[in-house]
């Protein structure tokens, strides 16, 4: 495969020594997850997802641009998810540290640019702060990804404001590339919150917040509405996004660079 020629890992020490353009191509790193996902969909779906994002990026990427792939962090900080069967889950020291590890090898090989591009929410909180670290340590340039795009179709609003887990999206993703892994017959809706609940807290996108356990606020361990997914629209909403992601990683080869978070 053609893209396989943007995976560090495939080269042999001589040829990253030898790559011309380390100080301006961005390194990607993909951070997941492994962890339940209701009883319709796989463990891996945020790991699996991650490599769905490279290799979709990677097509869509003009010629001339250059960027690299790491490899994956595939466990993530999922301590949220531990009350059900099937979740792996390390500490944030951990995935702080193995951030650096990567930053710091990558830096010393030359590379001065690192994307991370991350497909679960437990790690973002760990990740805006270890950048930060890692761009006042090792004098990088670093970014958390965002695809920058709406949806289209669009989520109905109830789906995008509390099916933040396992529901229309990610059993929509699954499946357009995984459908083999997808049990359709144990898909539910189950929601941790409705936008017509009174008063103002709520688990997520609201003005009050709390902490929360999955099984705290879901029976099934799926908070949106799994039911609702087609292999239609996550076909369109992966081929969107991928084109999101790729018109940032060019902006980035170019020299362009946005926030942390």
């Amino acid at each position: 495969m053609k893209s396989r020629a943007h995976y560090l890992s495939s080269m042999s020490r001589a040829q990253i020594t030898a790559l011309p353009d380390k100080a301006s191509a961005p390194v990607l790193v993909t951070t997941g997850a492994i962890e339940q996902h209701g009883a319709h969909l796989p463990l891996a779906v945020d790991a699996l997802m991650g490599q769905v994002w490279i290799t979709r990026i990677l097509e869509a990427l003009p010629g001339d641009v250059s960027c690299y792939v790491a490899p994956p962090i595939t466990i993530g900080k999922s301590n949220e998810h531990v009350g059900f069967p099937g979740t792996l889950t390390i500490s944030k020291e951990t995935l702080r540290l193995q951030l650096h590890a990567i930053a710091r090898q990558l830096s010393a090989w030359g590379f001065r640019q690192l994307a991370v591009l991350n497909t679960h929410g437990g790690n973002t909180s760990v990740l805006v702060y270890t950048l930060r670290e890692i761009e006042g340590a090792y004098g990088m340039r670093v970014t958390l990804l965002k695809h920058g795009v709406t949806l289209n179709p669009a989520l109905p609003t109830q789906e995008a404001t509390y099916g933040f887990h396992a529901g229309e999206l990610e059993t929509s993703w699954l499946l357009a590339v995984a459908p083999q892994w997808v049990r359709m017959e144990s898909a539910v809706c189950e929601y941790p919150a409705r936008l017509e609940d009174a008063g103002e807290l709520r688990p997520e996108a609201a003005p009050a917040t709390f902490a929360w356990a999955s099984q705290d606020v879901s029976a099934s361990g799926v908070m949106g509405d799994a039911t609702a997914g087609t292999a239609e629209k996550g076909g369109r909403w992966i081929e969107q996004i991928a084109a999101g992601y790729a018109a940032r990683i060019v902006e980035l080869a170019n020299g362009g660079r946005r926030r942390i978070s």
